[in-house]
């Protein structure tokens, strides 16, 4: 009988994480890790290295961040760098120190230059300047992958990253100011049917093209990518 694998979750209660956590519930192999905020707090260094000590998973998805649309990363430069920088740096490292051999950390499409050639190449990273609204974040995650990178590198870990791009789904956030395009179209939809408005309006001038996936497909092919042997 083979032994279900121990998985942890970071971020499950999120859009993403949570869409992880739906995949992985369908799998008879694997007995899911989940702690929320309350009982481990990501942004502390010696609270992570004490969790991932004592569950002692074998394998992890880096989901939780500190993440928000337009307005909320220009408004909070310096909460989405760091948080997300601490979180990032305390996960990966703890793991490393737990012996979790296999890592998978969440980044974002907006890592790549304001004006990369379209469509966008994985070697277009760090070869332009960063859209300044969500710099700080970009780099953050950027800091992500270059972690996983190092770590594999040196230490020969299977620490592996994936990019989505603009995702929407359950459990998203429809905040008025601080959340992506897909749930801020729908509020305002629905906001604006429930007054009877004759229209709505949107930030934007409309000529900009969006790519859209669904989170479930986003965290289907997030197993498989973090589970295929390496070439």
């Amino acid at each position: 009988m083979t032994s279900k694998k121990r998985v942890f979750v970071a971020g499950h209660k999120g859009m993403v994480g949570s869409a992880i956590v739906r995949n992985l519930e369908k799998r008879n192999d694997v007995e899911l890790i989940l702690v929320d905020r309350n009982s481990l707090d990501l942004t502390t260094q010696q609270a992570v290295k004490e969790f991932m000590e004592n569950s002692k998973p074998d394998e992890v998805y880096l989901a939780a961040a500190k993440v928000g649309g337009i307005h909320a990363n220009n408004v909070y430069p310096a909460d989405f760098i760091y948080q997300n920088l601490i979180i990032e740096c305390n996960i990966i490292h703890s793991a490393h120190l737990a012996n979790v051999q296999k890592l998978l950390f969440l980044g974002s499409s907006c890592i790549y230059p304001k004006f990369a050639e379209q469509p966008m190449q994985e070697s277009a990273l760090l070869t332009g300047v960063l859209e300044p609204t969500n710099e700080p974040y970009a780099i953050a995650k950027i800091a992500g992958i270059k972690l996983c990178e190092s770590y594999n590198r040196q230490y020969g870990r299977d620490y592996r990253a994936v990019m989505p791009t603009n995702l929407y789904g359950p459990n998203d956030n429809f905040h008025p100011d601080n959340s992506h395009v897909i749930p801020a179209l729908l509020r305002r939809f629905h906001e604006a049917k429930l007054r009877g408005d004759v229209e709505v309006v949107a930030w934007g001038s409309g000529t900009p093209k969006r790519e859209f996936l669904y989170v479930d497909d986003m965290a289907s092919a997030c197993i498989v990518s973090a589970r295929q042997t390496p070439p």
